[in-house]
């Protein structure tokens, strides 16, 4: 082969691969589950936290439709995936038996679970997070799927001063921290108060992804 066949061969061979190479997502950071994942499976788990079986009081706080998608490394949805979250109330308490006393919000549930659909699309209706002693505000997460570990990580609110100053927040690479952040934005069409969307990219084969 000639240097301008093998010139030509080579550069063809580069149009295929970095369309590839481009389609490539950064895995979402994993982070640690904290003390207050519940003990046991609640009774009450679905995807409404702002309301609770046998109560008529609405959770305090700013209520917010939290959407997003579940992908693997390159691009595509992640089906039937079960995506966990658990946070505190509007007051900064978890409703878990290790945290400490206070007075808990009744109307709110503290922990949901929503199933994927086909494109890979979760949603939940719960509450702007809040900060509490040590901690700014943030919703944890965790996405299960056949055959892999739990992949775990923490939605932080951008733009909050206080993520600056986060212990959990900190230990992400600076270059990585965006893809833990949504914007709480005035949600339209709905009866919340809020919108957020948070695109979780699980690692390959659905591992967790440091």
């Amino acid at each position: 082969m000639n240097d301008r066949r093998r010139q030509v061969v080579l550069g063809a061979a580069a149009l295929v691969i970095q369309p590839a190479l481009a389609k490539q997502l950064i895995p979402t950071p994993q982070q640690m589950a904290g003390p207050f994942y519940p003990p046991e499976p609640p009774l009450e788990d679905d995807s409404d936290l702002t309301r609770v079986r046998g109560r008529s009081t609405v959770a305090q706080g700013r209520i917010t439709d939290l959407s997003g998608r579940v992908l693997d490394p390159d691009g595509r949805p992640v089906a039937n995936a079960r995506v966990e979250i658990w946070q505190c109330d509007a007051l900064g308490f978890y409703h878990h038996p290790k945290d400490r006393a206070g007075d808990r919000d009744p109307g709110f549930q503290g922990f949901g679970a929503s199933v994927t659909d086909g494109d890979g699309r979760y949603r939940f209706r719960t509450i702007r997070p809040v900060a509490y002693p040590g901690r700014t505000p943030h919703i944890h997460f965790a996405v299960f799927t056949p055959g892999a570990s739990p992949f775990v990580t923490q939605l932080y609110v951008a733009g909050d001063a206080r993520n600056e100053r986060d212990f959990l927040f900190k230990a992400i690479p600076t270059e990585r921290r965006r893809l833990v952040l949504a914007e709480f934005l005035p949600a339209r069409g709905s009866r919340a108060e809020l919108a957020a969307g948070f695109d979780i990219v699980l690692g390959r084969n659905g591992t967790p992804a440091g």
